[in-house]
């Protein structure tokens, strides 16, 4: 079906069937004309001459035959129908088609015109053999004159299609090596001012709006960026200057920590939101045993009293190239979701050499659910555990798919729901 679908492809089938199709008609157009064309002239002449020949007979009954090409003249008197061939006794007045073996033991074929008056019987043979014969060998001929022709279509279409494909594969190579520069080049000079130039013209202006709205884009992430970059360290330095006096309650110790994590939180929200608009993977190794022990520090504290137990187990060194910003980020919305909707049980978060798997217990999530809340805006189909899906997931699966991670929710048996982040690339 790929191969139908190809612009080329069709060009050459379009080329084949036409041929095909034309010489195929004009083949069997003139067969079935030849046919009933040499039908009628000999029955037409058939039936003329043997009026003519009875007319004549009549006229001087003393007349041998009628000096006609490949017919033979037959007159039978009443007292002389005994010797009338058999198969010529029954047959009615008009123009027949027969077959009658030769001496040699093949058959010959001729067309026998008749007229029967009450005394005499008149007969008029025409031989066709020849003419079937010459039937046949054009019915042999047409076929393979359709095959050539068929042949030559195919090949005609073969080059028409690469002239017209030529311009067209210019235009999609050319469109290729735009992905490599920010600013494109113009397509429009490059081509003539035929349908491909208009095409070209059409795609030179929407790259253009297309850059500047990526331009302005990035340079939007770029001053956000920078401008919250300020009070968030303001709020870090504030935060760990309180820190230092003595005699802090643990009360607002805690609360510091909460207003710390939630700034590095931020922090690394900003530099994977900014990698996300640059399409830039950065560097950097990162300790996801460590971090997800951080994450899941953070989010006991935000459960409050639910009775809900935070596990991490697994690998204790598994190191995943990627900066720290951008696995906080994915893992943490993953870890996070476990938490905030499981309002009973256990979240147990497995760290194993090439991915992590998130467990939870809570109210679950459908199958329709779980291929789709990674879907920008989608909330799910039931009003308690998948309402919150939002921009979150939204991230998480940009962030996989620029760094070729893997992700996915699952439902889980008898309920709750499992994540897999899976740090490898799939598999095509």
């Amino acid at each position: 079906m790929q191969f139908r679908r190809r612009l080329r492809s069709r060009i050459i089938l379009s080329f084949l069937l036409l041929g095909t199709g034309l010489t195929g008609l004009f083949a069997i157009s003139t067969l079935y004309l030849r046919d009933w064309l040499e039908n009628q002239l000999i029955g037409e002449a058939l039936t003329q001459n043997l009026e003519d020949y009875a007319e004549s007979f009549y006229l001087d009954p003393e007349l041998v035959g009628a000096p006609f090409e490949k017919i033979q003249g037959f007159l039978y008197s009443q007292r002389r129908f005994a010797n009338v061939p058999m198969e010529w006794r029954d047959l009615p007045d008009g123009v027949h088609e027969l077959v009658e073996r030769d001496g040699e033991g093949g058959q010959r074929v001729y067309k026998l015109a008749v007229r029967k008056d009450p005394e005499y019987w008149f007969f008029l043979k025409y031989d066709t053999t020849q003419e079937q014969r010459t039937q046949h060998l054009l019915a042999i001929a047409l076929p393979a004159a359709v095959l050539l022709f068929a042949v030559l279509s195919f090949v005609l279409g073969v080059w028409a299609s690469s002239r017209v494909i030529s311009p067209v594969r210019d235009l999609a190579r050319r469109l290729r090596s735009l992905q490599e520069t920010d600013r494109p080049t113009k397509l429009a000079p490059a081509f003539a001012d035929d349908e491909v130039g208009e095409l070209a013209t059409a795609l030179d202006e929407y790259a253009e709006r297309l850059t500047e709205v990526v331009q302005r884009d990035r340079e939007f992430n770029a001053d956000v960026s920078h401008e919250l970059r300020t009070p968030l360290a303001v709020i870090r330095g504030a935060t760990e200057l309180i820190q230092t006096t003595p005699d802090l309650s643990e009360k607002m110790q805690l609360r510091l920590e909460r207003i710390s994590r939630a700034e590095q939180q931020c922090t690394h929200l900003i530099t994977a939101l900014l990698m996300l608009s640059r399409s830039e993977r950065g560097s950097g190794t990162t300790d996801v045993r460590q971090l997800a022990e951080q994450l899941a520090e953070a989010n006991r504290i935000q459960m409050g009293g639910k009775p809900v137990e935070v596990v991490v187990e697994g690998e204790e060194s598994a190191l995943v190239e990627a900066p720290e910003a951008v696995l906080s980020v994915a893992l943490g919305n993953l870890i996070g979701n476990a938490c905030k909707y499981t309002t009973e049980g256990e979240v147990r978060i497995r760290v194993e050499p090439h991915r992590v798997i998130i467990d939870d217990t809570g109210p679950g999530i459908s199958a329709e659910d779980a291929e789709r809340l990674f879907e920008r805006g989608y909330r799910g189909s039931a009003a308690g555990a998948t309402k919150g899906g939002g921009i979150g997931l939204a991230i998480v699966r940009r962030l996989c798919d620029l760094h070729r991670w893997q992700v996915k929710l699952v439902p889980r048996d008898p309920h709750g729901a499992t994540a897999v982040l899976d740090f490898r690339p799939p598999r095509i």
